[in-house]
């Protein structure tokens, strides 16, 4: 197959792991999933002879980096907007919560919103999309070894910040 057609053969079947994969972690700003997805495949096709035989967990790799550009950008914008003085609750748009606030299992995401970013990531890439050690490492751009002790290592903060939580009442809803 020609790198034109592994491009493509990657697009067809991954485009919608990738999408899922940004989505998850723009957390409600969904109107830039669109933007990074496409940025990530960009960077696909102009790397296409380099796409492996397995592109799923090198796609997710490229979309971490874009999703950290995307951040920044945000966070730019953000912080633009609030030195102006023109932030949304000037213009008497505020976000209510929804009637959906104290879901089942609210308490896993907020243990899970205490960890680190990597401990974060390196947690969602094993339960979220799924993969293995093997491909955990390949998105993260480090070895199998370091990334199962990533892993193991979040997972046992996780099940602290759980712990922490239950202690406190909050795992008991």
């Amino acid at each position: 197959m020609s790198n034109d057609e592994n491009f493509a053969a990657a697009y067809r079947e991954h485009y919608w792991a990738v999408s899922r994969y940004v989505a998850r972690r723009l957390d409600g700003r969904s109107s830039e999933v669109e933007e990074v997805v496409a940025e990530v495949f960009t960077v696909a096709w102009r790397r296409r002879a380099d796409l492996p035989a397995a592109p799923l967990p090198w796609l997710y790799g490229v979309a971490r980096n874009c999703l950290a550009n995307a951040v920044r950008g945000y966070g730019r914008r953000r912080r633009l907007v609030d030195r102006l003085g023109n932030d949304d609750r000037a213009h008497g748009r505020q976000v209510v919560a929804g009637p959906d606030v104290d879901t089942p299992g609210a308490w896993v995401h907020e243990a899970l919103a205490r960890l680190s970013p990597a401990d974060q990531e390196v947690l969602r890439l094993t339960a979220w999309e799924e993969l293995g050690v093997e491909e955990v490492a390949v998105v993260l751009g480090c070895g199998s070894r370091a990334a199962a002790m990533r892993l193991h290592r979040a997972r046992r903060r996780l099940r602290s910040e759980i712990d922490r939580l239950a202690v406190l009442g909050g795992a008991g809803r």
